[in-house]
Formats: structure tokens, C-alpha cells, sequence
């Protein structure tokens, strides 16, 4: 492996864990609706939502928990990039403040 390649394989600190589940979202204005959460890591996640998200903009997120013995994952977010997937866009977005 060139040293190049092995560079940018180390640039991530954490892992991403495929997710594809449903999470609820709240923006800035106090709107909510649901996105799925495909993608996971210790530093954000990347969301599939049906409607437009500027960059920057800051969202509330709540990701279910599937046991009684986990809470859900609350989180605040910021959107670093939105890009156009099928009938809605992708974001990939920061996680700023872990809740619960």
C-alpha cells in the first residue's frame, strides 16, 4: 500500500456502523420529521432526509433505541455537506452534543 493511500485510510478516528434506521429530527424552527440514519461513527452521521437542509444549519436528532435497556441517542447536530439522492438529499452531519 503507497503511503498515500494508507494516509487517507487513517483518517478516520472512528469506524462507521451501518445503521438504516428510522430517526426523528427537529430543525432550528422547531419543525420535526422523520429521516433514516444510514451510517453511524463516533463524530456524526450521514441522514436521508425528503426535503432540503442547508449547510450549517444545526438539527436536533432523536435515533430510537431497540431495548429497554439502552436509551435513545439524542444528539445536536451540524449539517457539513447536502447533496441530492433520489426524491431527497443525503447529509453527512457533525455530531456537536451528545444528549443521552
Amino acid at each position: 500500500m503507497s503511503m498515500t493511500m494508507r494516509e487517507y485510510s487513517e483518517k478516520r478516528d472512528f469506524h462507521r456502523m451501518q445503521v438504516n434506521s428510522e430517526i426523528q429530527i427537529t430543525d432550528g424552527e422547531g419543525r420535526s420529521f422523520s429521516g433514516i440514519c444510514r451510517d453511524l461513527s463516533g463524530t456524526g452521521m450521514q441522514l436521508y432526509v425528503s426535503g432540503y437542509i442547508p449547510e450549517g444549519a444545526t438539527l436536533h436528532t432523536l435515533l430510537p433505541s431497540t431495548s429497554d435497556q439502552f436509551p435513545p441517542f439524542e444528539t445536536e447536530v451540524r449539517v457539513l455537506r447536502a447533496r441530492p439522492e433520489g426524491d431527497g438529499h443525503l447529509l453527512g452531519v457533525a455530531i456537536e452534543k451528545v444528549r443521552h
